[in-house]
């Protein structure tokens, strides 16, 4: 799993003794009642409206009565849903940044509207999601994990509610992201058959075709995905992540780093500054979230500004965590297909 760099987290100890007490009682409130009045009740809701039910990425089916209206949801999987029209009651991840400003990662989401159960890894207040009385925890998955749910409270956290994960890495490319993120919003109850969803369909084909254009207009461009923290420089591998396994897809040439390198996960090799120019790129696509040193914040490492890529002019955000509806995808490919076509060949 792609997590942040250990110098980057931000780790919260478990709930209190009296928060944990608060939580038992929310835990009964959900779950508790009797067996056969509920039983009674599941059969009137299936009857009235339908129960509901859907099978994730990691083979887990999902249910409930009917379907699910407080949905708490990961930031990111959170912004997708809400570009289908699908509104979460609840979010977790990065949300907001110092200034009160939405984090990318929240897309076009009114963050006024959601409540902020965490702003940052292994963050999660578990109280405050019960409270929510939640139907469904929708995120995405990278290794068979769900994203940003922290392990110490996991066990309590899936307990309060069924739970969905979209699959974003290992062999998943983005345009079966794509297609898993708007089946789960049309379970949701999101119209795909409107002229927005259709157009955007059409604006993600048409991206994706001048990506495959620029490539071949502009063949031989060597691309370098990095990521820089204060002490390491971290090079992923196009083969674990949903974005570039489609971009490689389309054409695109990566740089990638030695297989017997990369992390336990198989994401990226972790280079010390001094050795940040290890690998040589015409282009490098650097990690723009919020927790990785930008640009600016770059040019204080020398390595950095001794790298071909960046002596050139020739460094573009990544958006390392897309949002995965055709409308944000669309865009993602329109900026590679502008950055390889405008890329000149380094040697």
């Amino acid at each position: 799993m792609p997590k942040p760099s250990p110098t980057f987290l931000s780790r919260r100890g478990l709930i209190a003794a009296g928060g944990a007490l608060g939580l038992v009682a929310a835990l009964t409130a959900c779950g508790g009642g009797d067996k056969a009045k509920d039983g009674a009740a599941d059969k009137g809701a299936s009857a009235a409206s339908g129960a509901w039910s859907f099978k994730d990425d990691l083979g887990k089916e999902a249910t409930a009565k009917s379907t699910p209206k407080n949905v708490v949801a990961y930031t990111g999987t959170a912004a997708a849903l809400y570009d289908y029209g699908v509104q979460v009651k609840g979010v977790f991840g990065p949300t907001k940044l110092a200034d009160g400003k939405p984090d990318p990662m929240a897309g076009t989401m009114d963050i006024s509207k959601v409540e902020i159960l965490g702003n940052v890894y292994d963050e999660f207040n578990v109280e405050k999601y019960a409270a929510l009385r939640p139907d469904l925890l929708a995120t995405n998955t990278w290794d068979g994990l769900y994203w940003y749910v922290p392990e110490a409270s996991k066990d309590k956290i899936l307990k309060l509610a069924p739970a969905a994960a979209i699959g974003v890495g290992d062999k998943v490319s983005m345009d079966k992201a794509l297609e898993r993120t708007a089946d789960l919003a049309k379970s949701l109850g999101a119209d795909l058959n409107t002229k927005k969803s259709a157009d955007a369909k059409a604006r993600f084909d048409a991206a994706s075709a001048k990506v495959r254009e620029a490539v071949k207009a502009n063949p031989g461009v060597k691309v370098l995905v990095g990521s820089g923290s204060d002490q390491m420089f971290y090079v992923s591998t196009p083969k674990t992540s949903a974005d570039l396994k489609y971009f490689e897809s389309l054409g695109v040439e990566f740089v990638s780093p030695e297989q017997d390198k990369l992390d336990p996960q198989g994401f990226f090799e972790s280079l010390s500054w001094e050795n940040a120019g290890k690998y040589k790129a015409d282009v490098i696509l650097l990690d723009n979230r919020t927790q990785a040193l930008q640009p600016e914040a770059l040019k204080a490492k020398p390595t950095w500004n001794e790298l071909p890529a960046v002596k050139a002019g020739q460094v573009a955000p990544r958006v390392t965590e897309p949002i995965y509806s055709y409308e944000k995808c669309a865009q993602i490919l329109e900026d590679l297909a502008k950055t390889i076509q405008n890329a000149k060949k380094l040697g």
